[in-house]
């Protein structure tokens, strides 16, 4: 039922509802002040006083005050630990208790591999100019020095690697930073900017450097291939040059060392036909000694052999008369020549065959002066 119904009880500021009149206002503030000063005072109707709740709410505030400082770190990360605002320690995983609002915590991922990416025009050794882009793939080795030595860890990483990498690519020529040295700068980069991290303590470890791509401008890219095509026809031309050259100089080499097997076996000729002539000369000397006259008709005997053998017409004087005999040894020879091509004859009977014929021309040619004789 309403307070405010017929026939109700007490209104809600204590009075009731069937007397006759407005409320008294001035009782109901008094009733209510009643009422709080009660509850401070510990007094009244036996409610729980303001002293007994105060260590109740401080043990409260204790529990959420050290629930806020346990915290877990994985295994990938460490969380260094500032204690007012002065290096503490560095946890490790694993879980950790900490007192808030003292000591402040940074976890930083320590395992995890990170990636910065960055391209550039720069100046070569031989004052090219070149493009560059390349890729750092680091991870953190030093969880302190990443949060507490360097405000910027991430900005310092790619001012260094700014730096290191226009150091190596200007002591470096175009060629080798585009083509036949690109792994060498990019080891180089990886040395120099680790070496400036360090000196930073910076706690980055860089892992790699990729050398993603390495060009010229578009504004000089045309006369730059211009020079590549220039410096591939020189390629081509001394292979070629070389291969020539590796077929001529082994043929060239053969040659001579033939020449000069062919020289030194005539050398052997001559000098073993010499020594030959000489101990010849000797065995004839001594022969002679014993037996010059015999030996003086032999060595004419062979000296005019070795002429007849050289000609080719004979002319044979006979005991008697004027009539000289003329022997054609060449047309003989031609024929006996012939007759051997055939088979017909061996070198002996050829041989033979000629001494018939010249005994036989003979015993014609003396019939025929001792017939004329006669007459």
């Amino acid at each position: 039922m309403a307070w405010n119904e017929p026939g109700g009880g007490k209104d809600p500021w204590g009075g009731n509802r069937n007397e006759q009149g407005p409320p008294d206002i001035d009782e109901a503030l008094k009733k209510l002040k009643e009422k709080f000063s009660m509850f401070g005072s510990g007094g009244g109707s036996g409610g729980p006083s303001l002293k007994s709740l105060l260590p109740m709410a401080l043990l409260v505030l204790l529990a959420i005050w050290g629930l806020l400082g346990v915290y877990q770190v994985d295994a990938k990360e460490e969380t260094v630990i500032l204690r007012l605002g002065k290096y503490h320690d560095t946890a490790t995983s694993g879980l950790h208790w900490n007192p808030p609002l003292i000591d402040s915590r940074t976890t930083v991922g320590v395992t995890e591999e990170r990636q910065y990416s960055t391209r550039g025009l720069m100046l070569t050794q031989d004052e090219n100019i070149v493009e560059v882009a390349l890729s750092v793939q680091y991870n953190v080795e030093s969880a302190r020095d990443f949060v507490l030595s360097i405000k910027s860890p991430e900005l310092s990483l790619q001012l260094a690697t700014d730096s290191a990498l226009r150091h190596v690519v200007g002591s470096t020529g175009l060629d080798g930073v585009i083509s036949t040295e690109r792994e060498q700068v990019a080891l180089a980069t990886q040395e120099k900017l680790q070496d400036l991290l360090d000196l930073y303590s910076s706690g980055i470890r860089v892992v790699k450097i990729n050398i993603e791509d390495a060009k010229p401008p578009n504004e000089v890219k045309a006369a730059y291939d211009d020079v590549i095509e220039a410096r591939e026809d020189l390629e081509r031309l001394v292979n070629e040059a070389q291969a020539y050259s590796n077929g001529v100089i082994p043929e060239a080499r053969g040659e001579a060392q033939r020449l000069r097997e062919e020289a030194q076996g005539y050398l052997s000729q001559v000098v073993s036909k010499s020594q030959g002539e000489a101990n010849r000369f000797i065995k004839l000397l001594t022969e002679y000694q014993k037996a010059p006259e015999v030996t003086r008709k032999r060595l004419y005997i062979d000296a005019i052999e070795q002429v007849m053998t050289n000609s080719t017409k004979i002319l044979v004087d006979t005991e008697s008369g004027n009539n000289m005999l003329y022997l054609p040894l060449d047309k003989l020879g031609q024929q006996g020549g012939t007759i051997s091509s055939r088979g017909a004859e061996t070198n002996s009977q050829l041989i033979d065959r000629v001494a018939n014929e010249v005994i036989e021309k003979l015993q014609r040619n003396s019939n025929q002066i001792q017939s004329e004789r006669r007459r």
